[in-house]
């Protein structure tokens, strides 16, 4: 994906084969447009890519801090992108490393099995499943990956149909379905959730950063715990993801204190 003055240019592979689309928004109106065999798939999936599903019935801030933020933040979404397998590559790559890390790696990942997408916007679409299920844990190491995070993601593609049936489950069903995968646990599938299937009740349990800034947004403590986020979010079940995603989006973040951990490259071990 890329993010331009004159729109957001996105490759993806669907269903009914890869696409490239184009998404504008101008005087309140969002214009998608698609190139590729997927293009007639993506043109339909557009308004829940953009979050036009979503909506936000039942959502009651009742913290002066949320109220601020829906009111500054209306325009805020759950988009809902249906490529769960898409979703979950990069949070698996992103788990127990810093996220410069991660995109890094990812980047590297695409650069070397990605494929031209078609039509304008000089993108390259995700490696297929197929693909990456093939290829051998040691072909990750040179982008960073071990071989932990290696097999995982190995194992995610080769489940790749059973995993993106998700799209059509219910918020449970999805959650067992995605952490019955050896390796993907809560904090992984809650984050492929409200990316990919629009859960705007999505709690990433396990992150480092989150309960730090759930907690200064809504008490002025600067650190948290899963526990306290959890207890924090309890009355606004059902919209949390929503809560998160409108804290981080518009509130400042926590002060950071002591030294920053130093990015890793396992690439040349």
């Amino acid at each position: 994906m890329r993010i331009e003055f004159d729109g957001i240019w996105r490759a993806s592979n669907t269903p009914a084969g890869p696409v490239t689309t184009h998404i504008t928004a101008e005087h309140g109106r969002v214009t998608v447009k698609a190139w590729g065999n997927g293009a007639a798939w993506a043109l339909e999936a557009a308004p829940a890519l953009v979050g036009d599903q979503d909506s936000d019935d039942g959502f009651r801030p009742r913290h002066p801090v949320l109220t601020d933020l829906q009111r500054r933040l209306r325009g805020l979404r759950i988009p809902r992108s249906q490529a769960v397998t898409e979703a979950l590559v990069p949070t698996i790559i992103e788990q127990k490393v810093l996220g410069i890390e991660a995109r890094r790696s990812y980047a590297k990942l695409v650069r070397r099995y990605g494929m031209p997408a078609p039509g304008p916007g000089d993108l390259l679409l995700p490696p297929s499943p197929t693909l990456l299920s093939r290829t051998p844990a040691y072909a990750f190491h040179p982008f960073g990956i071990e071989q932990k995070r290696a097999d995982t993601i190995k194992k995610a593609c080769a489940y790749a149909r059973r995993l993106d049936e998700t799209v059509d489950m219910d918020g449970d069903a999805a959650f067992r379905r995605l952490t019955a995968l050896p390796g993907v646990g809560a904090w992984s599938a809650a984050e492929v959730a409200i990316v990919a299937l629009g859960d705007a009740d999505a709690v990433s349990v396990g992150d480092f950063h989150l309960p730090n800034q759930v907690s200064f947004a809504l008490t002025g403590e600067p650190r948290g715990d899963d526990d306290k986020m959890l207890e924090l979010l309890e009355p606004y079940r059902g919209h949390r993801g929503r809560v998160i995603r409108l804290i981080c989006a518009g509130h400042p973040a926590p002060p950071r204190y002591g030294p920053r951990m130093p990015l890793q490259d396992i690439a040349g071990l």
